[in-house]
């Protein structure tokens, strides 16, 4: 099982040399962590080859792309735009995989350059047929059913709109033969769960869609591996996971003779605990006695939507090269957006509701360190909120050197598009 770090990514001497070089907020990845996560993913068990991939829409930036891609990942992307993003940091097309919710004007473009696709509705299947008939393709499919913290994290079942509903296999194959199309690839996505029973219930029903194609080569079985952010949160343990699963590709190769390749498209696993938000407190306020004591950050919803929509936890460490006052004092950490629902301590699930934190006495001009922030956060925050610019990110080496890999925007590019 993969070692889960959920000490700071640095302490307050690095953190405090970083912000004097860089400024903040900004994004910190540790190269490190990156790799060992990769080396977890790619060790994932199977039965008759692998494919492991990257969601990119966890964590974009060219160089952690870059990095990934030497380690041996596919990519994983959810719109033409995120196509030609991996392209232009250097991802052969071959090597991209694409499942979206719209289509792209460009599709038959990206189709001529090698990517593979994953009609995720019946329009797709369409669409896909009129611009290349005669041809393979991968069809997503809604299994059913799902796993994940809430619907919102769940993408399967009757609340998912991912995919092609299972019971619709006879409209798939009506079209298919319409256009001549041979479907390669089955595709499931379940959401975000770690138990195994449930992944291995999921497998088996996307079994159940490969035996229905028998052209079908590669099951992919999506991503969506719970992590841990912080103490007391669950992981998955890939191995644990993953055993059960390649049981069933090779029980299946058994019955049918098929031997049946896997894919698997992790972000979150791969990204999340390597990587931490880097702040300032710029203001402490209370509300009298009954009320709350707040630390506000200069960073906020504008680079960490999570826990603003989804209530969800992150570390907070208060860095300070030395305590100052007796105890700890019960915060509210908010951000710095003019906007009530910018809160970085909900209550776990609940992001109306709020959750004090007890943190070291905190004091004007102290860093703060939010962890877990590797993955979905520079990705969809809620960039340019009240004009504040894109944080810029830093690559922590290996050999110890702080890389920039985003510099921080200008304020005066945030209108250069105005018209």
């Amino acid at each position: 099982m993969i070692n889960y770090n959920l000490n700071p990514l640095v302490d307050f001497t690095k953190a405090q040399s970083i912000a004097s070089s860089f400024g903040t907020p900004l994004y910190l990845y540790d190269e490190a962590r990156l790799r060992l996560a990769a080396e977890a993913v790619l060790d994932f068990p199977n039965a008759f080859g692998l494919t492991a991939r990257f969601a990119m829409k966890a964590c974009p930036n060219k160089s952690i792309l870059q990095l990934f891609d030497k380690l041996g990942l596919h990519i994983d992307a959810s719109s033409g735009n995120e196509v030609r993003r991996a392209i232009n940091a250097g991802i052969s097309p071959r090597k991209i995989s694409l499942s979206a919710q719209e289509i792209p004007q460009d599709l038959g473009n990206l189709l001529e350059m090698g990517i593979q696709f994953n009609a995720c509705s019946l329009k797709q299947i369409e669409y896909f047929g009129k611009i290349k008939p005669n041809s393979n393709l991968g069809i997503r499919f809604n299994p059913g059913s799902g796993s994940g913290g809430n619907n919102r994290t769940n993408v399967g079942g009757i609340s998912s709109s991912f995919g092609i509903w299972h019971e619709c296999v006879l409209e798939v194959k009506a079209l298919c033969e319409i256009y001549n199309l041979t479907v390669k690839r089955i595709h499931t996505h379940i959401g975000s769960g770690s138990d195994p029973k449930v992944w291995l219930k999921i497998a088996m029903m996307n079994f159940d869609l490969v035996n229905q194609f028998k052209s079908v080569e590669i099951l992919n079985l999506g991503g969506g591996y719970k992590v841990g952010r912080i103490q007391d949160e669950a992981s998955t343990d890939l191995q644990v996971i993953g055993a059960p699963v390649r049981d069933a590709f090779i029980s299946f190769a058994e019955r049918t003779g098929r031997k049946i390749h896997c894919e698997i498209e992790p972000g979150t696993f791969l990204t999340a605990n390597a990587g931490a938000i880097l702040s300032k407190v710029h203001d402490i306020v209370h509300t009298g006695p009954s009320g709350y004591n707040f630390i506000k950050l200069n960073m906020g919803m504008t680079e960490l939507l999570r826990p603003s929509i989804y209530g969800s936890q992150h570390p907070i460490n208060l860095l300070k090269d030395r305590i100052t006052g007796s105890g700890k004092v019960s915060y509210i950490v908010v951000g710095h957006c003019c906007e009530s629902g910018d809160i970085l301590t909900p209550a776990p699930g609940e992001p109306e509701l709020l959750a004090p934190r007890d943190l070291p006495q905190a004091e004007i001009g102290d860093l703060v360190l939010i962890g877990g922030t590797g993955a979905y956060a520079a990705s969809m925050s809620s960039k340019h909120y009240n004009s504040y610019p894109e944080a810029s990110e830093i690559l922590l080496q290996e050999d110890g050197e702080n890389r920039l890999i985003r510099k921080r925007q200008s304020l005066e590019s945030i209108w250069e598009n105005e018209c």
